[in-house]
């Protein structure tokens, strides 16, 4: 059985569909395709999203203007008689114009989930019907009957136990040899619908893969595999050929675009190995992600670019020292408006916490901690990580920059950059 996972840029286009059914066409055992929304739609969703909480005019254009993104490749797709795929996008279009003619509910996290999951239904639906066309037969799984999760939106917490039981029930590859479903989404036990965080299709992959036991797992992308920096940022970037999973649960942490943090572990528990492969060139091997000792991964410097990025500075008015008892209050605060730390320092009577930027997160954090403690902080700021550096690799990345905050261990440098 293959898990086979397709990000939005290898759908985000007539031809790149094209290529998608190429690719699974190619290959005759039992599949589960996982698909992300097409392109940019996500972006566009939250635009959306954003727009209708806060109640201002011009939402219909960008809605009127996705739905055309998507008719403009089904028009290219299909033939003009073949009606079965605009009605079925048309309705999910209905659907959310529908929701967005609501008020605003009093969670932003909640709107977000309902609104931005219509990508990833109209993606996978348009790909099973283009399958269908081309002679495949398919059965398309909304994801969200058996894929459970908690009520915390946004980033909703897999119900293990239920999920195991519904995905077995669902997967059953009984009439059908090939399922399309959504990453990305999930549903509460009363059928609200959830999202697992951004990027979140490989993490559904991934748990797909534990329940079903299969032999690997494949993430399609549009790099050759896991490379040691963005090469879009540094363009002589070297592919990782192997690396552990050890490996690969450091750089999702520290934020490596190229894998979802959550990805590792439901494969990892079970040794199944993940492959990242090219879309765009089928002949590249990608890398390949197993049980190998860290002594097999590939030393080299990997590099990890976090833009975007807030620098806050916390110390007790009363210029007493920084305690269990502060880390502990402040901590807490923290997890409560879901606000990611990248980096951590602390001294005597200051403590230092590196963030990835959400200005509405931001903004009640900054607030609930200014009641007891005194709050500065620099925003723009960039976290460069380097896994496995050399002296070479902190000047390369270091040269020219005022570094406001840097952490070193032996296996890792880290560097809070103006």
């Amino acid at each position: 059985m293959n898990i086979f996972k397709f990000g939005g840029a290898s759908v985000n286009s007539a031809d790149g569909v094209r290529n998608f059914v190429k690719i699974v066409q190619s290959y005759r055992e039992e599949t589960v395709i996982v698909l992300s929304a097409m392109g940019k739609s996500t972006d566009a969703l939250e635009e959306i999203v954003d727009d209708f909480v806060t109640k201002k005019d011009g939402i219909d254009c960008k809605v009127k203007s996705l739905l055309k993104y998507h008719l403009d490749i089904i028009n290219e797709l299909f033939p003009k008689k073949d009606d079965a795929v605009f009605l079925k996008v048309e309705a999910l279009f209905k659907e959310l114009s529908a929701y967005l003619q609501k008020a605003p509910s009093l969670s932003y996290e909640f709107d977000y989930d309902q609104i931005v999951s219509f990508g990833e239904l109209i993606s996978t639906t348009i790909v099973s019907e283009f399958l269908r066309f081309r002679g495949t037969p398919n059965k398309w799984v909304d994801i969200r009957t058996c894929l459970k999760t908690d009520d915390t939106y946004k980033e909703g917490r897999i119900d293990w136990e239920l999920s195991q039981k519904l995905i077995s029930q669902t997967f059953g590859f009984t009439n059908t040899f090939v399922y399309v479903t959504q990453g990305f989404i999930g549903g509460t036990i009363t059928n609200q619908t959830t999202t697992l965080g951004r990027e979140g299709s490989d993490y559904t992959a991934a748990i797909l893969s534990y329940i079903l036991d299969v032999d690997k797992l494949a993430i399609w992308k549009d790099v050759p595999g896991i490379m040691n920096a963005d090469p879009k940022w540094l363009p002589d970037a070297q592919k990782l050929e192997r690396i552990s999973y050890q490996e690969a649960i450091e750089l999702a942490f520290y934020g490596a675009k190229v894998i979802h943090p959550k990805t590792i572990q439901p494969i990892k528990k079970k040794k199944i190995p993940l492959q990242i492969r090219s879309f765009l060139d089928l002949n590249e091997s990608g890398t390949l992600i197993s049980t190998a000792s860290k002594k097999q991964d590939q030393l080299i410097p990997v590099y990890i670019r976090k833009q975007g990025q807030v620098l806050i500075s916390i110390r007790p008015s009363d210029f007493s020292f920084i305690l269990e008892e502060n880390l502990s209050s402040l901590f807490s605060v923290f997890a409560k408006h879901r606000v990611k730390v990248n980096l951590i320092q602390n001294s005597a009577i200051s403590f230092s916490v590196c963030v990835d930027h959400s200005e509405r997160r931001l903004k009640n954090l900054l607030e609930e901690i200014s009641v007891n403690f005194e709050v500065k902080y620099n925003d723009g700021l960039e976290l460069i990580t380097i896994r496995h550096h050399n002296a070479e690799a902190v000047e390369r990345m270091t040269k020219g920059r005022q570094i406001l905050l840097e952490q070193r261990s032996r296996d890792t440098a880290q560097f809070v950059l103006a």
